[in-house]
């Protein structure tokens, strides 16, 4: 459990701002995350990496001489946001472009790819590189579905060499994919990990049991074994590592190696020596050729019990960026030069945005909007917890207070909105934007692009009736469906939003009150919610989850019905006083 905190929805941002408070010599405070204190040399392409909060070192922990140029920061085991990783991106870029990279999680590549469009279509060059090292998280001929865990380090160290080399962005992106390409890592489990202010663990291994193969947000792995004796994981670590040798590695028989054995919690430095004395003898015996070796935390998960090793494959590139020097506030080798052209931290006027003429019909609208707004806020408030305990079940265990933090953001962005005179439209738009940017993840992502499109669609000329709040969902659906991909019944919330969206139309244009329509929608909605008990996850990190998911709804589509649940509500009380 996490023992010291405030609010748990503050917890990312509160340890986000002691960290720049540590290392001010080091890191700088920008919008979304941070960068080294340093400005970016000219002409020198900027790696940008990032993901949730509760890894450290990873991600923020890496930016530094050597290393990073700046990383995005996103809440708790939740991707930043799009709008995080642009403004990250923005305050390192150079002309010479921004490499971005990652462990390849769902919400990661949604808000990642948003953010590399962006830039791009900005005049700003992009590439991605996504780390893919878990070897137990797909099958061989499938890597590009495989998560990325503490084999990040290797491919971050890689780009960051190349980049400080001043090779062009091509050229970065190119080792920084060799890389990855050649980093292999696995990992066991010995107890689940806390979320901050849950009482329950993410996830629970049986007493005396390992989880073999098991992910950092208690992802499945292969299998679950007694607990085995610190020689024996050593063996077992490097067997299976030695099972699957990289493409282009002409033997094992001297082949030179990078080693990482990360603790992700709870296994300390002592028990950490103990695993790699064995996983020395073991690499030794089948005549790989050890270079430099990491032991300690490289990627967490608050407390849990872990280990994992990593073999990173070298050449003769990749030895020269493994061996090179870095400085940063949790990884240090060598010496570096000292940075030139201190930078301060830059803070974002989240509140400065030009609003548009709105007419009086529309203005007027905008109070029940922004009443519409605050009730979803007040509605997921109540039901964060038990919306995190849902999640928890197959995935991990982030969507209440993800959704408590976008909830909160759109209803204090619609209020400034509101009070600046914005018409309905653009209240709502607003919302979906500030719901995005503090929400982070793919649920952040979603709600915020679905709500802007609604917004867009209400537009701020005239009070929406019936008909427009139809057309105003199916313009949310579309951009939910096309953003996230989901179908029906991948068990997300499209499962929930497709049969409000057709509920709604279809009343609607069969001349239903527009309150009779919206709340006969959201109940079908909460009918559909609850079906999803029935399906198994095709989409996201519930998906290898088949088995745990099955006879549980899925958490998107009940916040989802929630929500609309709630907005109906103050729609028939806004009816009532008209009336």
């Amino acid at each position: 459990m996490s023992y010291v905190l405030n609010d748990p929805a503050d917890f990312a941002d509160e340890s986000a701002d002691g960290f720049v408070a540590v290392h001010r010599s080091l890191v700088r405070r920008v919008p979304g995350g941070v960068a080294r204190s340093t400005a970016t040399a000219a002409g020198q392409v900027a790696v940008v990496i990032g993901g949730g909060s509760g890894h450290y070192p990873a991600f923020a922990g890496l930016v530094g001489q050597g290393l990073a140029h700046g990383a995005a920061m996103g809440n708790v085991f939740a991707s930043p946001s799009a709008q995080q990783v642009y403004s990250v991106a923005k305050s390192v870029a150079t002309e010479a472009g921004v490499l971005l990279s990652y462990g390849n999680y769902a919400g990661d590549v949604l808000n990642f790819d948003q953010a590399q469009a962006r830039l791009i279509a900005e005049g700003i060059p992009c590439r991605t590189v996504r780390v893919t090292d878990d070897i137990y998280s797909g099958q061989r001929d499938e890597r590009a579905k495989r998560r990325g865990v503490a084999g990040d380090l290797a491919v971050f160290r890689a780009a960051a060499w190349a980049a400080e080399r001043g090779l062009d962005l091509d050229a970065v992106a190119e080792i920084a994919d060799r890389a990855n390409e050649r980093t292999r890592s696995f990992g066991v489990a010995f107890t689940g990990c806390t979320l901050p202010g849950a009482i329950e663990p993410l996830f629970t291994i049986p007493a005396g049991q390992m989880g073999v193969g098991m992910g950092i947000h208690g992802e499945p792995g292969i299998d679950v074994r007694p607990l085995a004796r610190a020689d024996e994981l050593g063996r077992l670590f490097v067997q299976g590592l030695l099972e699957e040798v990289p493409d282009g590695v002409a033997s094992i028989r001297g082949a030179r190696v990078a080693v990482i054995l990360n603790g992700l919690g709870a296994v300390k430095s002592e028990e950490l020596f103990v695993i790699y004395a064995t996983v020395s003898r073991e690499l030794e015996d089948a005549g790989v050729v050890v270079v430099e070796p990491e032991v300690g935390e490289y990627a967490t998960s608050f407390e849990m019990a872990g280990v994992s090793l990593t073999l990173f494959w070298l050449d003769e590139d990749l030895e020269a960026a493994w061996a090179s020097p870095a400085y940063t506030p949790a990884y240090r080798k060598g010496a570096v030069a000292a940075g030139t052209d201190l930078m301060g931290d830059v803070v974002a006027d989240e509140t400065a945005h030009a609003i548009p003429a709105a007419s009086d019909e529309s203005v007027t609208a905008a109070a029940t909007v922004l009443s519409v707004v605050q009730a979803i806020r007040d509605v997921i408030d109540l039901n964060a917890d038990d919306l995190g305990r849902l999640d928890a079940i197959a995935g991990d265990g982030d969507h209440g207070i993800g959704m408590q933090r976008g909830a909160r953001a759109a209803a204090e962005a619609a209020h400034r909105a509101q009070t600046a005179g914005a018409g309905a439209g653009t209240v709502l738009a607003l919302a979906g934007d500030a719901w995005a940017l503090r929400a982070g993840g793919t649920s952040g992502a979603l709600w915020g692009a679905g709500l802007r499109s609604a917004g867009e669609s209400i537009g701020d000329t005239t009070a929406p009736d019936g008909s427009a709040l139809a057309d105003a969902v199916e313009a949310a659906r579309a951009m939910v469906q096309a953003y996230g991909k989901a179908e029906l019944g991948d068990k997300t919330l499209v499962d929930a939003l497709v049969p409000f969206v057709e509920s709604l139309r279809r009343r609607v244009d069969g001349g239903t009150p527009t309150v009779e329509a919206w709340n006969a929608a959201a109940a079908d909605a909460t009918s559909a919610a609850a079906a999803t008990s029935d399906l198994v996850p095709r989409l996201g990190r519930a998906r290898p989850h088949v088995q745990k998911s099955l006879g549980t709804p899925d958490p998107g589509a009940v916040s989802f019905a929630l929500a609309m649940t709630a907005a109906g509500q103050v729609l028939a009380a806004t009816g009532e006083e008209r009336s």
